[in-house]
């Protein structure tokens, strides 16, 4: 399982047009299934991601978690980030999971995240979504189990 983490001011989901995820300031998580995922790897990266200190203290410092500061999840499932673009120019997926497996992987990663006690947002599985965000940094980081 593959996670981009983004701290963000504020993003928002939509889906033909229509607004169905906000969030305020917190992250926005897309998230990769793998062929050989399980619950495994989203029980770690939910709990690695609940305490990951990625939001300033008021020294500046990156010393506090989405928990600590109060802030929310908006997780996005992105198959994309299994694309191999290594050969040719069209991106091949065959490590991607399908979609009969990742779906209730992204929706058990949500609940984790939720049991963590981040109050967590979700796209439209298999949707064609716009995703808005204010990234804030910008401060990305990648995430893999």
């Amino acid at each position: 399982m593959r996670a981009l983490v983004q701290r963000v001011s504020s993003a928002r989901v939509l889906v033909s047009s229509e607004e169905i995820a906000r969030i305020p300031r917190g992250l926005l998580i897309l998230v990769g299934v793998g062929r050989q995922d399980s619950t495994v790897q989203g029980l770690f990266l939910a709990e690695k991601i609940a305490h990951l200190r990625i939001f300033d203290d008021e020294q500046g410092k990156t010393n506090l978690s989405v928990l600590d500061v109060g802030g929310r999840a908006l997780v996005v499932s992105q198959f994309t980030l299994y694309a191999d673009a290594q050969k040719g120019r069209r991106p091949s997926f065959i490590d991607a999971a399908p979609p009969e497996l990742a779906e209730p992987l992204i929706t058990h990663f949500i609940d984790s995240l939720r049991a963590h006690g981040v109050p967590t947002e979700g796209g439209v599985f298999g949707a064609h979504m716009v995703v808005d965000l204010q990234n804030d940094g910008p401060f990305t980081i990648w995430l893999e189990r």
